[in-house]
């Protein structure tokens, strides 16, 4: 016995034909959000690999520093002036210098005072980076460019 204030039960049809116009409108509506959201670059650009050292007389011969932030070693010898990457070619963990060179604390990778590889997992030696100098003459490194080992900028 249904009294007038139970609703009646929804036909088979007409549930069917609700939920294809409910599907339509939020795929309607997740393709307007798509294209709200498109002018808007997802990929931002990435921050200049560039930084600068300082002037050259900063660092006389047979002096090394790591420039905190960049984890970069600069090197000077009488024949110029380098720059070690100090991330780890295996995993990218951040070596530490030590008597013998340098070593990775995560995996056990071991390099020589020059960064050639000497133990480890890791498949090659620490990166040796691009030194130039700016028209003012303070000198920059470039992170995103490699040289070969051994590579010094002639001050």
């Amino acid at each position: 016995m249904s009294g007038r204030l139970e609703s009646e039960p929804i036909a088979r049809r007409d549930f069917l034909g609700l939920a294809g116009l409910w599907t339509t409108a939020i795929a309607i509506g997740g393709a307007l959000l798509g294209m709200v959201r498109l002018p808007k670059p997802s990929v931002l650009p990435e921050a200049s690999r560039r930084f600068r050292l300082g002037r050259p007389d900063e660092f006389p011969p047979g002096t090394s520093k790591v420039i905190a932030g960049q984890n970069v070693l600069v090197v000077s010898k009488p024949q110029g002036i380098a720059a070690l990457s100090l991330v780890c070619t295996h995993l990218g963990c951040i070596v530490s210098k030590n008597e013998a060179g340098f070593s990775c604390p995560c995996h056990g990778s071991a390099f020589d005072g020059d960064g050639r590889i000497v133990a480890g997992p890791a498949p090659r030696g620490l990166r040796w980076l691009q030194v130039s100098a700016a028209v003012d003459g303070r000198l920059i490194v470039n992170a995103g460019n490699e040289v070969d080992p051994g590579t010094y900028y002639r001050v």
